[in-house]
């Protein structure tokens, strides 16, 4: 028999006012040098589960009415304040699932990672700085020793969640706690960082509780997987056995939920919507004393590229290689460099207010279903907002489209009353989605669009997408990280490293049989399977 590193025995947990448990008798334990993952669908209660192991739920939120959380033999829910602070950071590490809001906006990333080493272990200031920057090349920082004084908000998605993972391996912890820690990055880094996370594991004999709602995450990393359902766990079986033979109907659900199909063809005679010619993007980094001296990183470097009315063209690459940038420059809200042509004519030397009613033909959905959304406006006025600035002031007029919308996206109309915070993450996308719909663009923008959502509600929204689009005849440009859903939704697919076009063909072609070497590369990372 081996010995448990953690053991949840019974767990329950209520929020206050709720009527049924967010967790209800859940039980697992965990060896050391060993990985557990938890999945299931948004709300199934993974994440509560995770965060009630360091006790890190407020307990005005909640209350903990039966159950047992044995860490090395030590009740954790009967732990003093004290000593869970010697055990959090220090013993058990965790990576949150959004690094944007778990980061501290004030502090430096040096000061933010040094602060645990200091906190546990009385580091000086030096050596917290030395292992710092060990840590942040651990996880693939580049020039990490120019990196300490940067804040969260000058680093992309993959990079801030490169440093809570450095933050949470900071004191080389017995057992890490990782949230849906490779959601924001792309497939090659994602790769790197499950790799690195399993060399440090044998290195360290760490336990790792992970948190996923990528499957193929779970099935590279995972000794044993337990399925959450509405708070309970339906299904407990090693990973191999689970996935070869799942004995439960939504187990089977959630392994059936992969990105499938492909979009309606184009129509015969579809014409050219969109063009890009040269297009270029320099962003200018001022450094030196006095900031005298100027860097220049070329973001985007001489993009061609077409579209036709009706067709999906898939943008792939890794963080950084400029996929947002051009979408950003094709619709006129950074500046650019090259000719822009938008159904026949050029709106590249177009003045602002010449370039407001185009807007209404151009949109975009952005990444984020959580920030993207305004907390203070209820759903009809996000909705409405961009027909006001297009001119529909009357209310009536108003109401009819976003219902209208609304119904497009498959929502209820009498949810325009409601507020974001009221909706699952597969909701606001939608949302999201509706807002872009009710000026009846011509073409729309999806900036990873699904990253954020389980593989069933991206199933739903991949669906949506294209219903919409024969519907409409809309044209997509559809960035992402994650190739599968790319392949499910683009007719062409664009492939972009540091700036630059490396190759782009029709999907079928390009997944078969890729040409470059790049890539290859991303493909067998994301071991997304050939026709």
């Amino acid at each position: 028999m081996h010995k448990s590193l953690i053991s949840v025995e019974h767990l329950s947990v209520h929020f206050q006012g709720a009527d049924a448990p967010a967790v209800k008798d859940v039980s697992f334990s965990i060896e050391a040098g060993k990985t557990l993952a938890l999945v299931g669908e948004s709300g199934s209660g993974k994440s509560v589960t995770a965060l009630s192991l360091l006790r890190l739920l407020s307990e005005r939120q909640v209350h903990y009415p039966q159950g047992r959380i044995c860490y090395q033999g030590e009740d954790l829910l009967q732990a003093s304040e004290a000593r869970l602070q010697q055990i959090r950071g220090n013993r058990v590490g965790m990576i949150f699932q959004e690094p944007m809001t778990s980061l501290n906006p004030l502090h430096t990333l040096e000061k933010q990672i040094s602060e645990t080493l200091r906190l546990h272990k009385g580091l000086s200031l030096n050596t917290c700085r030395e292992r710092v920057i060990e840590l942040l090349e651990l996880v693939g920082i580049d020039q990490p020793a120019q990196r300490l004084n940067h804040y969260p908000h000058q680093l992309s998605g993959g990079q801030r969640q490169r440093v809570m993972i450095a933050m949470a391996l900071a004191n080389e912890p017995e057992l890490l706690i990782a949230d849906e820690p490779t959601t924001a990055l792309d497939v090659t880094i994602q790769l790197q960082i499950l790799e690195l996370l399993q060399s440090l594991q044998q290195k360290l004999n760490m336990a790792i509780l992970i948190i996923s709602h990528d499957l193929n995450v779970v099935r590279r990393v995972a000794d044993h997987v337990c399925v959450m359902h509405q708070g309970e766990v339906v299904e407990s079986q090693p990973s191999r056995d689970l996935f070869a033979a799942p004995r439960h109907e939504y187990t089977r659900l959630l392994l059936a939920a992969e990105p499938e199909g492909m979009p309606a063809p184009l129509e015969d005679q579809a014409t050219e919507l969109l063009s890009t010619h040269q297009l270029k993007v320099v962003f200018e980094q001022s450094q030196g004393l006095f900031a005298r001296t100027c860097r220049k990183h070329q973001a985007v470097n001489g993009i061609d590229l077409n579209l036709y009315r009706g067709e999906t063209l898939g943008i792939v690459g890794e963080s950084g290689s400029g996929k947002t940038t051009l979408a950003l420059a094709i619709l006129r809200l950074i500046r650019s460099q090259g000719e822009i042509r938008f159904k026949g004519k050029s709106i590249s030397a177009l003045k602002q207010k010449q370039l407001t009613p185009l807007r209404r033909q151009l949109q975009i959905v952005f990444q984020d279903p959580y920030g993207c959304l305004s907390p203070r406006m209820n759903i009809f006025e996000i909705i409405a907002e961009g027909l006001a600035v297009q001119g529909c002031h009357d209310e009536a007029e108003q109401t009819r489209l976003v219902c209208q919308a609304l119904e497009d996206v498959g929502l209820p109309t009498d949810v325009r009353h409601r507020y974001p915070h009221e909706f699952s993450g597969g909701q606001r996308q939608r949302i999201a989605i509706a807002r872009a719909l009710v000026l009846r663009p011509e073409l729309i923008i999806l900036d990873e669009p699904t990253s954020a959502l389980d593989r069933t509600v991206q199933k739903q929204i991949i669906e949506l997408l294209r219903q919409l689009q024969q519907r409409y005849q809309l044209s997509y440009l559809f960035i992402s990280h994650d190739l599968a859903v790319v392949k499910a939704m683009s007719h062409r697919v664009m492939v972009m490293q540091q700036g630059k076009v490396v190759e782009s063909a029709d999907t079928a072609s390009l997944f078969a049989a890729p040409r470059e070497p790049y890539t290859q590369q991303l493909l067998q990372a994301a071991s997304v399977p050939a026709e």
